[in-house]
């Protein structure tokens, strides 16, 4: 048996391979905009548009924002150094939605995400599982569709739906009760130390922080995520082992 009846997850760089797709999807872009860029201009544009997207997503989770507000601001602040202009709405939806293209063709699960999912299941054919993401919900649910995800999630809550963002304890507070469960019988996994595991332990849930990258936190993060007993893994691949330990 796993230690949680309900195991639920992030979906953007837990699930998802989220940063490769928009980093092939940004390089495409680039060569529209300047062919000549050299290889190190290249990379440090793709970089920068990783902070806008980082920057006014955040501008639309706190509500500042509306959703195609967060994008039309990313696609205006990325051409603005090229002489594009993207000042009419119809202009920078039109140009986001080029950019999306090279998006959706590089979706991809992370290589481990369905063999840890099915290896949970194995040790206990009763796990539950679902989904908690900061979004959109019509647009994550195409991802969950074309990746093949879908049928083994019983519940996907996503804050665009729910009007809640995580890591406020509404949002998984919703998932909770949805799936009828007290929260020590919840495990919630996902890629960001705060806005996931802290968010999640903080409303009595397991959990779990995938740092893949070998972040440092913060030192304040840090102190938190051990007093309410976050765990940390670096791959999917580790999780059936903690879950069943």
């Amino acid at each position: 048996m796993t230690a949680a009846s309900v195991i639920l997850f992030d979906l953007d760089d837990t699930l998802f391979a989220h940063r490769e797709a928009v980093d092939a999807a940004a390089a495409t872009t680039l060569r529209t905009l300047d062919p000549q860029l050299d290889e190190d201009t290249a990379r440090a544009e793709v970089a920068r548009w990783t902070e806008l997207e980082e920057r006014h997503y955040h501008r639309y989770l706190s509500g500042e924002l509306d959703y195609l507000g967060q994008r039309r601001a990313r696609a205006r602040d990325f051409v603005a150094p090229y002489g594009v202009d993207l000042s009419a709405d119809e202009a920078a939806e039109a140009w986001f939605l080029d950019y999306l293209h090279g998006y959706r063709d590089a979706w991809m699960l992370h290589d481990e995400s369905l063999s840890t999912m099915s290896a949970l299941r194995s040790a206990d054919p009763g796990v539950r599982f679902g989904l908690i993401t900061n979004g959109d919900l019509d647009f994550q649910m195409a991802k969950l569709d074309v990746l093949g995800l879908t049928p083994h999630l019983e519940h996907v809550i996503a804050s665009g739906a729910v009007g809640v963002t995580k890591p406020d304890a509404g949002i998984f507070e919703i998932a909770l009760e949805l799936f009828g469960v007290a929260a020590h019988e919840a495990a919630y996994v996902g890629d960001r130390l705060r806005t996931d595991a802290i968010g999640a332990a903080s409303v009595g849930m397991l959990g779990i922080w995938l740092n893949r990258h070998g972040i440092v936190p913060a030192s304040e993060d840090r102190a938190q995520a051990a007093a309410l007993g976050v765990r940390t893994i670096r791959n999917l691949t580790e999780l059936p082992n903690l879950l069943t330990a």
